[in-house]
C-alpha cells in the first residue's frame, strides 16, 4: 500500500433511498440482490441508525447470493435430503467436504464443485481454479488430496455462432485448463465423464471432484470454538482476480458483460503444490485448530461461516494481507477470490512453530485477525473500522419457496425409427459419434498414474487399445489393499424428457458402475446444475431432481455426504438441460479382486442381468436420427437393491470374468466397447431379452441392465446368484467380430477394427 496514501471510509447512501436507486445501487456495485433484498437492507441500516460502507454492501452481496446462501433451493434439499446418513457417515452436509468412515484409522474425504459460469467465460482459467478450488475443499478437512474426477458438459460439436464461443474452442481451453493445473499439482486425474447437449452451446457446465484421505485424528472441521484464536491467511496473495465471482454466478450470463472476465480466478498450482505439504505437515503436528478455504466469496465468506460455525465473532486488520497489487480498496480485498489461500485457526502460542513450516515450504503467511466472544464482525483497514455487522444478519440471507412447474408424465405413442435389415452403418456411425465414441483423446492428457495409487486407470485394456473403465479405483492407504471406486456423470438427455426418472437413471448408472468394478457403492456426492430458478418450470425441474435423490438414497442406504448447486446457467434466452451430476464412491475391500469391464477370454458365456425396460426415450439412437420424446419409463429400486446382493456375491465367490453395465448406447455400446479393451468379439442373440423390436433391444438405455461374462462351466452358479433377478444367456466371446441377431435374423456383423479406428477418432476434429 503506497505510504502516501490517505484512505477514507466510504459509506452509501442507502437508508433514504427509493426503489429505482435501490436497484441502480445494486447494479452499480454488482451486488446482484434484487429490490426486497436491498429494501430488507435498507430497513437493518434503518434500524441501527447509520448508512452502511462500501465494504459492508459488498459483504452482504457475497453472504446473500445464491451461491452462498442457497437461498432458492436450501427448503427443498433439506426437505428431500436431510438425515441421509448412515452408521458410517462421520460429516454430510456440514463443513466444506463430505467425510466418510473408510478403515478403522483412517476416514476418505470426498466433494464436487461447480464451475460453470468461469469456465464460459474464460475456459482455461475458469477449469484450471475449478479443480484448484475443490482440491482445497477436501485439504480444508485435514485430508490429503489423493485423486481428481470432472465431468463436462458442451454444447454440439459443431455450435459456432457470432459473438458466443464454439464448443470447439471451449472444449480445448477447459480440458486444457484441468490438465495443466492437475498435472502440475501432482493429482491423478482418475475418473469423469464428457457429455454433448444442444442447451450447453456456449455455456458448458465443468463439474470437479475431488477424494482425500486422512486418519480420523487429523480430521479439522471449518471453524474454531477457542476465543482468542489467531486467524492466520496462507498461501497465495491477494489481488483483484475473482472479484464478484460468487454474484457474478448468480445471475445468467450476458455477452458483453464487461464484469465477468474481472469475476474469473487466476490459479496457480505451482504455489498450490507446496501449500498443500505445509497444510498437511502442520495439521500432523496439531498446530491447527480448525480450517477453511477461501473460495467462493473470499475472505468475506471463508472469516463469516468460519467464525459463525463456532458460535463466535470475530475481528479482522485488512492491513495484514499481503496484496499483488498496490492501492486495493478494502471491499476488494475482503471480497477477491484470488486463488491457493487457506483460512486457518491457530493457537498464539503455536504461530512460530507455524510460520517456520510455511516459510521452509516457501508459502506466505500472515495474521489478519482473531475470532472472539459475541456474534459480531468487525474489520479495520489503515486503523478505520469498515465493517461492524452483526454476523447472523450477514448469514440470515433470504429463503425462497419459489413458483414451480412440475409437468405430467402423461405416456404418448412414440413414433419409433424404421427398422433395417442391417445396422452395421448405423453401429459404426454412433462409434464415431462425439456422443459414443472414446473420450481417450482427453483422458490421456491427464496424468492419472502420478502418486503410484491408482490401481484401476479410467482406460482399461491392453495397452494402446484400451477401452473405458465403468469406475476408477485408488488404494489411499499404503500398504494396504483396501480401494475406493469413483465414479461421476450425468444422463441430460434422459433428465430434459423426465427429470424424476431421468435422475434415477443416471443414479442407478453410477450405482451400477461402482458395482461392475467389484466394489460395493458406499456414498454420494451431487453437483446439482440447473437454469433459471424464478423459471417455474426450471424450479420444478430441480425439486423432481432432489426427490429422485432422496427417493433413492433412502431406499440403497446411500448417504448424501456433500453437494452444490448450481442456478442461472441459461445463454442464448435458454436454459440448460437439468443436469444432477451424480459423483459415487465404493468400497473394495481388495482391490485385487475387481472386475475388468471388458471381454477376458474367448469361448465364455455373455448374460444380461436385469430386466430391460422397453422404450428409446433420452436414448444416443433417438437423438441420432433427431427425433424426440415425451415421456420416460420408471427405474425398479427393488431390482437394483437385488443386483447389488448379487453382483456383490458373485464378485466375493469370483464367478465374474467381467462386466459392464448397460446405458448410453444400449446392449450395442455395452458390448461394442466390452469387445475392444483386449480385441475379443462377440456374438450376441437378443431373442430371450424381450418381445421388444429389434431396434429398441439393440439401443435402449432404460432399466438397471449389466452386461456379464462368465465361464461355461460356472454359469450355473451364477444362474444360482442371480435367482432373485432376471438373468438371460444372449452370447458367446471369441473371433475378431461384434455380430447380433433376433430370431435367427443377422442384425449386424462389425469387425473389431474397424469399430475401434471410429470409436478412438470421434474427437480429433474437436481436441
Amino acid at each position: 500500500m503506497m505510504a502516501d496514501r490517505k484512505f477514507r471510509v466510504k459509506s452509501v447512501r442507502l437508508r433514504e433511498a427509493d426503489e429505482r436507486r435501490l436497484i441502480s445501487l445494486s447494479k452499480r456495485y454488482s451486488l446482484s440482490l434484487n429490490i426486497e433484498e436491498m429494501r430488507r437492507l435498507q430497513e437493518y441500516f434503518k434500524g441501527i441508525g447509520r448508512e452502511p460502507t462500501d465494504v459492508e454492501l459488498q459483504a452482504m452481496a457475497q453472504a446473500w447470493s445464491e451461491h452462498c446462501s442457497y437461498k432458492s433451493s436450501k427448503i427443498y434439499l433439506k426437505k428431500y435430503l436431510g438425515n441421509l446418513r448412515t452408521d458410517y457417515t462421520i460429516l454430510a452436509m456440514e463443513d466444506d467436504a463430505g467425510v466418510v468412515e473408510f478403515d478403522s484409522d483412517h476416514a476418505y474425504v470426498i466433494k464436487m464443485e461447480s464451475h460453470n459460469h468461469p469456465s464460459a467465460v474464460e475456459p482455461y482459467g475458469g477449469a484450471a481454479t475449478g479443480v484448484g478450488g475443490v482440491i482445497r475443499d477436501v485439504l480444508c478437512m485435514g485430508a490429503k488430496p489423493v485423486a481428481l474426477m470432472d465431468s463436462l458438459f458442451f454444447g454440439k460439436p459443431d455450435f459456432e455462432a457470432g459473438d458466443r464461443l464454439s464448443t470447439r474452442f471451449l472444449m480445448r481451453g477447459i480440458v486444457g485448463g484441468i490438465r495443466d493445473y492437475g498435472n502440475r499439482v501432482g493429482i491423478p486425474n482418475v475418473s469423469g465423464s464428457v457429455d454433448f447437449h444442444e442447451s450447453y452451446n456456449s455455456n458448458p457446465l465443468v463439474n470437479a471432484g475431488c477424494l482425500g484421505i486422512a486418519k480420523r485424528s487429523d480430521i479439522r472441521r471449518s471453524f474454531v470454538t477457542k476465543p482468542g484464536t489467531l486467524l492466520l491467511l496462507v498461501g497465495g496473495r491477494t489481488g483483484r482476480d475473482g472479484i464478484h465471482g460468487v454474484t457474478f454466478a448468480s445471475r445468467s450470463i450476458k455477452a458483453g458483460d464487461k464484469e465477468n472476465a474481472r469475476s474469473v480466478q487466476l490459479g496457480n498450482p505451482i504455489i498450490k503444490e507446496p501449500l498443500i505439504h505445509a497444510i498437511l505437515e502442520a495439521n500432523d503436528r496439531g498446530l491447527i485448530l480448525g480450517m477453511k478455504d477461501l473460495g467462493g466469496g473470499g475472505l468475506s465468506s471463508a472469516v463469516g461461516e468460519f467464525c459463525l460455525g463456532g458460535g463466535l465473532g470475530g475481528e479482522i486488520d485488512l492491513t495484514g494481507v499481503k496484496l499483488k497489487e498496490e492501492r486495493m480498496e478494502p471491499w476488494e480485498i475482503w471480497i477477491s477470490e484470488s486463488q491457493e489461500r487457506m483460512l486457518l485457526g491457530i493457537d498464539e502460542k503455536d504461530l512460530s512453530a507455524l510460520v517456520s513450516i510455511t516459510d521452509a515450504w516457501d508459502v506466505e503467511s500472515s495474521v489478519i485477525g482473531r475470532v472472539v466472544e459475541g456474534n459480531n464482525l468487525k474489520i479495520e483497514f489503515e486503523g478505520k473500522t469498515v465493517l461492524d455487522l452483526d454476523l447472523n444478519f450477514m448469514t440470515s440471507g433470504p429463503l425462497y419457496a419459489r413458483h414451480f412447474l412440475v409437468p405430467e408424465n402423461v405416456p404418448r405413442d412414440l413414433v419409433l425409427p424404421r427398422e433395417m435389415k442391417r445396422y452395421d452403418d448405423l453401429i459404426l456411425e454412433l462409434a464415431g459419434s462425439p456422443a459414443g465414441c472414446s473420450r481417450q483423446r482427453i483422458v490421456r492428457q491427464y496424468d492419472y498414474t502420478v502418486m503410484g495409487s491408482t490401481y484401476k486407470a479410467p482406460l482399461t485394456g491392453l495397452p494402446n487399445i484400451e477401452t473405458h473403465s465403468d469406475s476408477a479405483i485408488v488404494m489411499p492407504v499404503s500398504g494396504s489393499n483396501k480401494g475406493i471406486c469413483i465414479t461421476s456423470g450425468s444422463l441430460p438427455a434422459h433428465c430434459a424428457v423426465d427429470p424424476y426418472r431421468g435422475t434415477l437413471l443416471a443414479l442407478s448408472e453410477g450405482f451400477r458402475n461402482i458395482l461392475c468394478s467389484g466394489g460395493d457403492p458406499h456414498s454420494l456426492v451431487d453437483s446439482l446444475n440447473f437454469g433459471d430458478p424464478e423459471d417455474p418450470m426450471v424450479m420444478g425441474q430441480f425439486i423432481e431432481s432432489v426427490r429422485a435423490i432422496g427417493d433413492f438414497c433412502r431406499k440403497l442406504g446411500i448417504p448424501v455426504v456433500a453437494g452444490n448447486v448450481s442456478f442461472y446457467n441459461r445463454s442464448g434466452g435458454n436454459n440448460i438441460a437439468p443436469t444432477p451430476t451424480i459423483l459415487i464412491a465404493g468400497i473394495i475391500n481388495d482391490a485385487g479382486n475387481a472386475i475388468p469391464n471388458h471381454f477376458m477370454e474367448h469361448g465364455s458365456i455373455v448374460v444380461l442381468a436385469g430386466r430391460q425396460t422397453p422404450g428409446l426415450c433420452g436414448s444416443m439412437l433417438l437423438d441420432h436420427v433427431k427425433k424426440g420424446c415425451s415421456s420416460h419409463p420408471d427405474v425398479d429400486l427393488d431390482e437394483l437393491q437385488k443386483l447389488r446382493a448379487a453382483m456383490l456375491e458373485a464378485a466375493e465367490n469370483k464367478l465374474i470374468l467381467s462386466a459392464h453395465d448397460v446405458t448410453q448406447g444400449g446392449i450395442v455400446m455395452s458390448a461394442m466397447e466390452m469387445s475392444l479393451g483386449r480385441s475379443v468379439g462377440v456374438d450376441i442373440d437378443l431373442t430371450d431379452i424381450s418381445s421388444s423390436r429389434s431396434l429398441v433391444k439393440m439401443f435402449s438405455e432404460s432399466g438397471n441392465c449389466i452386461l456379464l461374462e462368465v465361464r461355461e462351466e460356472l454359469l450355473e452358479r451364477l444362474k444360482s446368484t442371480f435367482r432373485d433377478v432376471q438373468l438371460t444367456t444372449i452370447g458367446r466371446t471369441g473371433g475378431k467380430r461384434i455380430k447380433f441377431t433376433d430370431l435367427s435374423l443377422l442384425l449386424a456383423d462389425v469387425d473389431i477394427e474397424e469399430a475401434r479406428n471410429r470409436w478412438d477418432h470421434g474427437l480429433d476434429d474437436l481436441v
